[in-house]
């Protein structure tokens, strides 16, 4: 019988293909684990600028939210200017009216006293419908002067009262939530001690010069900006 042989140079060929297998797929796997390597820290920044793009949409939105909703309750709550601002002078004419009607002529004529509260009872009653619609009426006498809310028309010389407040009004002015709708035209008192310097509006000007009644206040700090 015939003993079969195996040729030393097969074995030696089917191991080096086997070695040589083996490190093509260790090269292969190191270089795929070298590539994950090198993109994990691509995705990573990837994925943070997605996230802060993320965030900045969102508070962009929220802004917008915020800045919607504001200008709906001002339009809302100003809506009405223009027209309340052209009512203001039917009040005008209505106190007008009442101011012109001695008190004493009437309580001597019941047609005239009659009239006179009728005058009176629709004086308030626009004055109730403005104030529902936001309109509030000024009645600064006696009250620090405010460029913001006054107009100063004349200064009256008076020691007596410090300076600064408003003595009279010559017609009323009226505010639409925090705004000012028409400024009070008022006469403001000169001479007195100044009032502290904390308050938001400005003193009379003392360099104008005096007059027989009052005087014309030249100083523009007193008007309306």
């Amino acid at each position: 019988m015939t003993d079969e042989t195996t040729d030393p140079r097969e074995d030696d060929e089917e191991t080096g293909q086997n070695g040589q297998t083996d490190d093509a797929e260790a090269a292969e796997a190191k270089a795929a684990d070298s590539k994950k390597a090198d993109d994990e820290p691509d995705l990573a920044e990837e994925n943070a600028k997605l996230r802060d793009q993320l965030l900045r949409t969102m508070a962009d939105m929220e802004n917008l939210r915020r800045r919607t909703e504001r200008e709906k309750a001002d339009t809302s709550k100003y809506a009405v200017s223009s027209f309340a601002r052209d009512v203001l002078t039917v009040g005008d004419n209505l106190r007008r009216t009442i101011e012109h009607v001695p008190a004493e002529a009437a309580a001597q004529d019941p047609a005239l006293k009659s009239f006179l509260d009728g005058v009176e009872l629709t004086e308030r009653e626009l004055l109730n419908m403005l104030e529902r619609h936001g309109v509030k009426k000024l009645d600064p006498l006696g009250e620090r002067f405010d460029p913001n809310n006054h107009q100063a028309m004349y200064e009256v010389p008076n020691p007596e009262v410090p300076e600064g407040t408003v003595v009279d009004v010559m017609q009323a002015g009226y505010t639409i939530g925090d705004r000012c709708l028409r400024p009070a035209l008022v006469a403001v008192s000169k001479g007195g001690a100044r009032q502290s310097q904390g308050a938001k509006s400005k003193p009379a000007n003392d360099d104008n010069p005096e007059g027989d009644g009052g005087e014309a206040v030249e100083d523009e700090g007193f008007r309306k900006g």
